[in-house]
């Protein structure tokens, strides 16, 4: 972990000198939009209500075009409210609806009582209006490799970020340029006015941490309490966290070998965490030539066992899928794996569009493919588990038809009391992201998972994180350390292979990770 900081702290000297404040937005204000709740409750979540604001596009000219925002509320029961706490799952391109209910209903009764709890769908999202979706089924099975070891595979997958790129342009060329987390932010106060709160309370984890630090730069009077879970690397936006990405996810995919080593008796792959490394990169060079059940090949089986790297829980799915594939060429478990974890649906298309949209306009992305490709071939030579797989992901950031911005200088003196949370071994937001962003707040708290490796750690089973989280919301208590780190909690028990009891049991973790945002 030491040389994965090593490198990220390299890589905010880079991108230090390209950070800006935020710029002011117009003195003019739009009308305060009208909030109409309805109720909309679900079996999971019963209490739920359903309403729509109308945002500017442009928060320049507050009377201009207007976007509609989905929302969710799960109302206050106390006596005494503390406002609205608006929830957001990350992301860029993740929804909050459903995620309201859920932190509603996860956190102890006499916490949630006294919050109207807010879910959101930020502007291009899910029920939002309009919500992009730039190129249908551009994830659909049958994808080249990734890893471009000829010519062919490599402008195959050029091919496909520039057309990605193209569509998007071609179908939003009017709203591209107001896709942003300044702009999300912008939002997020439009509801709270809507709300009629003087002060809002925020929730966020992974992408939601930098959206919530950024809401938090342009308006630190109206925050009440904010809680940022699993933490963006603000000096890394965003090629250079994706770059720190690979690295952590490798990492925690040797986490994964080692623990199928581990129950070498469920699993019967070995006992030695490298060896079966090599089986599963065998596995992979099989299915490159002839994908499982006509649909999981190279870019799939990628991923696939990429989910493993956000949550642990889902380790005993992806280890019996393996273990089926590498004993008995077994298709059928590898093929329901991907369609579980790694497939993506129309949600996720929407998702991946906002995603790209949202981070090719927050900073600037290199332009020369060169400097792309030696970049991913240097990672790939010590992390080869996704390195060119992120670098497609994000490649049409290269091709992006609008200009970018500047990243937010997210540095706060302003600000009440935060609570911070972030695991030692994340892999999406690795540890570095954290530190920083507790140095940049300066009255934060972090409360540190040690030896934890998911992403979004609170609400998912550790009692001793959620311990401080609901103290925070209560009052605004938070742990003050000596050091670095203000608070840490042992890392909830890693899992245990699956047993017919334990296939059919949800926990409140993979619940959870269901409803975090995509990619981040």
């Amino acid at each position: 972990m030491r040389t994965r900081a090593a490198a990220l702290c390299a890589t905010a000297a880079v991108l230090a000198g390209s950070l800006i404040a935020v710029p002011a937005h117009a003195s003019g204000a739009a009308p305060v939009p009208k909030v109409a709740w309805k109720k909309c409750g679900t079996r999971e979540y019963p209490k739920l209500q359903c309403a729509a604001v109308r945002v500017p596009l442009d928060h320049a000219r507050p009377s201009g075009r207007q976007l509609t925002l989905a929302l969710t509320r799960v109302p206050h029961t106390a006596s005494v409210s503390q406002g609205p706490l608006l929830v957001n799952p990350g992301g860029p391109g993740g929804s909050g609806l459903a995620l309201a209910g859920f932190v509603a209903s996860a956190l102890p009764r006499s916490v949630a009582g006294r919050y109207d709890v807010i879910g959101f769908d930020p502007r291009g999202v899910g029920r939002s209006s309009p919500a992009l979706d730039c190129a249908p089924g551009h994830f659909a099975p049958g994808r080249p490799d990734p890893v471009p070891a000829t010519p062919a595979l490599e402008r195959a997958g050029l091919d496909r970020a520039k057309s990605f790129a193209a569509a998007c342009g071609r179908k939003y060329a009017g709203l591209l340029p107001y896709l942003d987390t300044v702009s999300a932010a912008r939002d997020m106060d439009t509801v709270r006015r809507a709300l009629g709160a003087p002060r809002i309370s925020y929730f966020g984890y992974s992408y939601g941490t930098y959206l919530g630090a950024v809401y938090a730069k342009l308006y630190p009077a109206r925050v009440h309490r904010l809680v940022l879970d699993s933490i963006v690397d603000p000096s890394g936006v965003w090629y250079g966290d994706n770059l720190g990405q690979d690295y952590a996810f490798n990492d925690r995919h040797r986490a994964l070998m080692a623990w199928i080593a581990r129950h070498d008796a469920a699993y019967r792959l070995g006992k030695d965490p490298a060896r079966i490394e090599a089986r599963w990169y065998a596995m992979r060079s099989d299915l490159a030539k002839k994908p499982a059940g006509g649909k999981v090949g190279a870019a799939e089986l990628e991923d696939t066992f990429m989910l493993g790297g956000y949550y642990n829980g889902y380790w005993p799915y992806l280890a019996d899928a393996f273990a089926a594939y590498v004993h008995h060429k077994g298709t059928g478990p590898l093929v329901e794996a991907y369609q579980n974890f790694g497939a993506v649906d129309a949600a996720g298309d929407n998702g991946y569009s906002v995603y790209t949209a949202v981070q090719c306009r927050d900073a600037a992305w290199p332009r020369a493919w060169n400097r792309w490709r030696a970049d991913t071939w240097r990672v790939y030579a010590k992390a080869p588990l996704m390195a060119w797989n992120n670098t497609w992901y994000n490649a049409p950031c290269a091709f992006w038809p609008t200009a970018p911005l500047k990243p937010v200088d997210i540095t706060n003196r302003a600000l009440p009391a935060a609570l911070l949370f972030q695991a030692t071994e994340d892999a999406a937001t690795p540890y570095a992201g954290g530190a920083r962003a507790h140095r940049l707040l300066a009255r934060s708290s972090l409360v540190v998972e040690d030896g934890g490796g998911n992403h979004g750690i609170t609400l998912s089973g550790n009692r001793c994180l959620d311990t401080y989280l609901s103290a925070y919301l209560t009052d605004g208590s938070v742990p003050r350390g000596t050091g670095a780190v203000d608070a840490v909690c042992a890392k909830t028990p890693d899992p245990k292979p699956l047993t017919a009891k334990t296939a059919r049991t949800a926990s409140r973790g993979a619940t959870l990770h269901g409803l975090l945002g995509f990619r981040r």
